[in-house]
């Protein structure tokens, strides 16, 4: 008798973007280990690399986006996300992680008022996205 093969499966969200190549760049959170995940390196001098076929959401809440807003949104989604995953700590982090967003913005051409708009709606809306545990895990399929 031959044994049921089954397979496991889940159901992701949809992401409106993925990288085609790895994203480099140096920012001004410093971690006290480096931070190697399956899309996301950060060294302690603050060297992060966003890695190719990283999917984010881009830029969040009542917005268009814009090219102005697009490496921003990337570096900011996976700060957030290291920061739920647990291995930066929201409480200390969260504010410097939307700060560098607001200067890329601000650096790629955005003007000073949607910058300053965007910052502040962070900070006010932007906590329960940087919290640990907020990682749903996926509801796991199995067939047949």
């Amino acid at each position: 008798m031959t044994e049921k093969k089954q397979i496991c499966y889940r159901e992701l969200r949809k992401y409106k973007y993925q990288i085609l190549e790895d994203y480099k760049d140096v920012i001004p959170i410093t971690p006290g280990n480096p931070i190697d995940t399956k899309f996301i390196f950060m060294d302690t001098d603050g060297t992060i690399i966003v890695k190719k076929h990283y999917a984010w959401d881009g830029p969040s809440g009542p917005t268009i986006d814009t090219a102005t807003f697009m490496r921003g949104s990337l570096v900011h989604d996976a700060l957030y996300q290291l920061m739920r995953e647990g291995h930066l700590d929201y409480k200390t982090q969260r504010k410097q992680a939307d700060f560098i967003l607001k200067q890329m913005c601000l650096e790629d051409g955005m003007s000073s008022f949607r910058a300053w708009y965007v910052y502040n709606s962070l900070r006010i809306f932007g906590e329960k996205n940087a919290r640990p545990g907020k990682n749903i895990e996926d509801k796991k399929y199995f067939a047949p």
